[in-house]
């Protein structure tokens, strides 16, 4: 998803609501400073914003106002007259000498976490949250209606007029202006979904029902539309930290706040018959993920009237430039705050300057038709309906006439047509085939319902095949297919042999997600770079084609493998796969790499070819994870769940001239941590025993790592094969501290980037039979069962927003021969 997001913001940087008033401009002191988080309203009323970091606003209206005031604190306010329509570049200069507000007491410059009274309000709302809104039921039911907007923004006269759009100008016919930034945009998709929501706080139960989408635009494309649906990050603003595109942010409201913003009790007014305080935040430090803004908080229930939150410039964040929020809540009663509209807009850019070309995702949230206290029993909550129902798909107008919650504006009505009739220009399409193709990997073929691919596998480089020159392709008929076949053939100009591999995979039933798969793989494979056995008959790991490596890159294996097996997803996000496998391996180098092993009956008493059939049950359980589609393949549209995989294997000898008996059990536990405002931690335990005799290709190598790059839960100062076990235990550990610390460094801070550390162990042990059943083999086996093998690494990560590096250092067995004790690797990829 990452690498589409990059494909999309280059193709869309290559290239109405009307409002009564509009203004923009900048605020200054008298020393020609600009003024950030300065408060601009239009006068006597509240339709306003605040100053961005360098002093700018932009704020419209569809109503007519004559006046602007503009304030901020150890200021005078000024009124400043306006011109009927737009008003822009102005220069608006505040004298210092700020008033005293009658209700409030007034703060200037850095504030203090003693005796403001702000932080006194901030305090109540933390006592409170717990019982405010939704808690002080006992069940609720509410209508929900979401819509979801992806359009190019900054178009000009320039975007129009060059030949990227030649063609295609009936686009700009109607364009649309953002309140928020005063940029002209072009809708380019939207989705418009309505459910209904039930949920027990006595039960602690909650469940969604989709009961109508309707989609316009990529649709059809899951690259694109997995990156849009990820705006539907959840998200409450009384949390501690909000998280959006993979960071962590610090909430204006979270009770570490005071170590991170200024606050200010600016105001106080009625909103409807409540008396409210108005807050002004703003970050105490530069470069760290905060917001700016201010919200309304009712002075008896101390619940949250009114809130917006705009992400600072100098965040630490990649390829957007703004992010913006705003909530609305209704007073249901004396005292229920209720969340009435919420309102989310990103802008996605290669670039933060102001001028730049990007994306916009905008979501619009309403809820509305709130039920209380009407108790249903607990299967009530476990029956969930298909999302993928097809009658939701097809609701008639009537039905979206009588469920949206907020009407569609011009622009958007217009949407759907526009759309369908640009997928008709051949310009368009040829624009479109690029992006996907860049997103993908693959080259779409309509007519044959293939695709080509994937492109970015074409070429690789190892010790036993040389270069080696690859192509592939799979069928395609859209992205919820209930059956896909891929398969590929490559070719080693210096072994002159060719490899193949093929898969099938049939949906059988779509409730259950039963899933029928197998297929054949013949190809050269570095193995050892997984503790886990390969089933995958199209995969093939960074190592197998590294054209660097530190050493020789020499102990490759020639694999024939063919699998069966079937999958059954019987509760959300658990998967049981039942299959079996058949693997011959041999060494690809057999003077520099042995795989040889005991065997009396072969000739010389010593086998170099391994055969044997497995059996194979894994239980996958990923809780929280998120996918789109319903096809045979599905694609994830987040990263933060956890796995947690338990894996059984038992080895037939004898079947289809199978060697070996024997049983492997294993399991591992992988879960992403966002730890507070200080980044991601990264964490995987993995254990496993071997139960019987087996030769060297069929032991648990510790995954080394000889190639330059930086590979998670590898060893990247071992050599491939140098740990060989049959029971072992491993941790590793990896945090990103998303520039938290480089952010407190002067000369570091404009750079953003970001403080990578890492730890990882192993321990495990290998029995003196399996030692000598593969006494011939050519390399020493040795397991690290004296003490736990362990390494430490510092990395440096989004030099240049695209770029990491890794130092790694060995932490003991350094007396080992060969041992590497330092090695740099690094990575290159896009991300938040």
């Amino acid at each position: 998803m990452k690498k589409s997001l990059f494909c999309i913001l280059v193709f869309l940087s290559s290239v109405s609501l009307f409002s009564q008033t509009k203004v923009a401009g900048i605020v200054k002191d008298e020393g020609g400073s600009a003024v950030a988080f300065a408060n601009v309203l239009f006068a006597g009323s509240r339709e306003g914003t605040i100053t961005n970091d360098d002093g700018r606003f932009y704020l419209e209206s569809d109503s007519d106002y004559d006046s602007l005031q503009v304030s901020f604190i150890g200021y005078t306010t000024r009124q400043v007259p306006l011109k009927k329509g737009a008003n822009y570049d102005l220069e608006i200069v505040l004298e210092e000498g700020g008033e005293q507000l009658d209700e409030v007491i007034v703060y200037v410059g850095k504030q203090s976490k003693k005796n403001n009274p702000a932080i006194e309000i901030l305090k109540k709302i933390w006592a409170k949250k717990r019982i405010n809104g939704l808690r002080m039921f006992e069940q609720y039911r509410y209508d929900k209606y979401e819509k979801l907007e992806f359009d190019l923004n900054t178009i000009d006269s320039s975007v129009i007029k060059s030949k990227l759009f030649k063609g295609m100008e009936f686009v700009f016919q109607d364009l649309d202006t953002s309140r928020i930034t005063g940029k002209t945009y072009l809708p380019l998709f939207l989705n418009e979904t309505f459910a209904r929501v039930y949920g027990d706080n006595t039960l602690d139960l909650e469940k969604e029902d989709l009961l109508g989408s309707k989609n316009s635009g990529f649709s059809n494309n899951q690259a694109i539309t997995a990156f849009v649906e990820d705006l539907y990050s959840d998200y409450n603003i009384y949390n501690n930290y909000l998280k959006f595109f993979d960071k962590s942010f610090t909430s204006p409201l979270s009770r570490t706040g005071i170590d991170t913003y200024n606050y200010v009790l600016a105001d106080s007014a009625y909103i409807g018959d409540k008396w409210c305080y108005n807050i002004v935040y703003y970050p105490r430090r530069k470069n760290e993920l905060t917001f700016k803004g201010d919200f309304w908080v009712n002075d008896t229930t101390f619940a949250i009237a009114k809130i917006n939150l705009e992400v600072t410039k100098s965040a630490n964040i990649n390829w957007v430039k703004e992010i913006y929020i705003e909530q609305d809540f209704e007073v249901l009663n004396d005292s229920v705050f209720l969340l009435k509209r919420d309102y989310m807009l990103s802008d996605f850019s290669l670039s933060k300057k102001e001028k730049s070309r990007g994306v916009y995702g905008k979501r619009t949230t309403v809820y509305d038709n709130y039920v209380f206290e009407e108790p249903r029993p607990k299967e009530f909550y476990s029956r969930k309906t298909d999302p993928y129902n097809p009658l939701i798909f097809e609701r008639d107008s009537v039905f979206w006439a009588n469920n949206r919650l907020e009407s569609l504006n011009k622009d958007e009505k217009g949407i759907y047509e526009l759309l369908d009739t640009l997928k008709t220009v051949p310009r368009f399409r040829t624009y479109y085939d690029i992006v996907s193709i860049l997103g993908s990997g693959y080259v779409e073929i309509d007519k044959w319902n293939v695709d080509i691919g994937d492109l970015y596998s074409t070429f690789g480089y190892n010790d036993a095949e040389g270069i080696r020159v690859r192509a592939g392709a799979r069928t395609y008929f859209g992205q919820n297919d209930p059956w896909r076949l891929e398969g590929y053939l490559a070719y080693g100009l210096e072994d002159q042999k060719v490899k193949h591999g093929f898969s099938a995979k049939f949906l059988l039933d779509r409730g259950t997600r039963l899933i029928l798969s197998g297929g054949n793989r013949r190809d050269v494979e570095q193995l050892g770079l997984s503790l886990t056995a390969t089933n995958d008959v199209l995969g093939r790991s960074v190592a197998s084609s590294s054209v660097f490596t530190v050493g020789a890159n020499d102990r490759l294996t020639r694999i024939n493998l063919t699998t069966l097996n079937l999958e059954l997803e019987p509760l959300l996000n658990f998967r049981v796969r039942f299959g079996g496998s058949f693997r011959q391996l041999e060494s690809a180098l057999p003077d520099a790499f042995s795989l040889e092993y005991l065997d009396p009956e072969s000739p010389g008493g010593i086998a170099s070819e391994i055969k044997q059939f497995d059996i194979t049950t894994i239980l996958i359980y990923t809780p929280g994870k998120r996918t789109i589609g319903y096809g045979v393949e599905r694609r994830d549209i987040n990263d933060t769940y956890s796995t947690l995989l338990l894996n059984y294997t038992q080895g037939l000898e004898g079947f289809l001239q199978s060697d070996f008996n024997y049983s492997k059990l294993q399991f591992s536990y992988s879960q992403p941590w966002q730890v507070g405002g200080i980044g991601r931690l990264m964490s995987t335990v993995e254990v496993g025993r071997t139960f019987g005799e087996v030769p060297l290709g069929m032991l648990n190598v510790i995954p080394g790592n000889q190639t330059f790059f930086t590979l998670y839960n590898t060893f990247p100062n071992l050599d491939f094969y140098e740990f060989v076990t049959d029971t072992y235990a491993s941790l590793h550990l990896e945090h990103n501290f998303n520039g938290r610390l480089f952010s407190r460094i002067p000369l570091l801070r404009k750079a953003n980037l970001r403080e990578i550390v890492g730890l990882r162990g192993v321990w495990g042990e290998l029995s003196e039979a399996n030692k000598t059943l593969s006494s011939p083999a050519n390399i020493p086996l040795m397991a690290p069962d004296d003490a736990v093998y362990w390494e430490y690494s510092f990395g440096v990560g989004n030099i240049f927003r695209i770029f990491r590096i890794d130092f790694n250092f060995r932490g003991n067995y350094l007396d080992q021969p060969n041992a590497r004790t330092f090695a740099i690797t690094g990575t290159f990829g896009f991300s938040f």
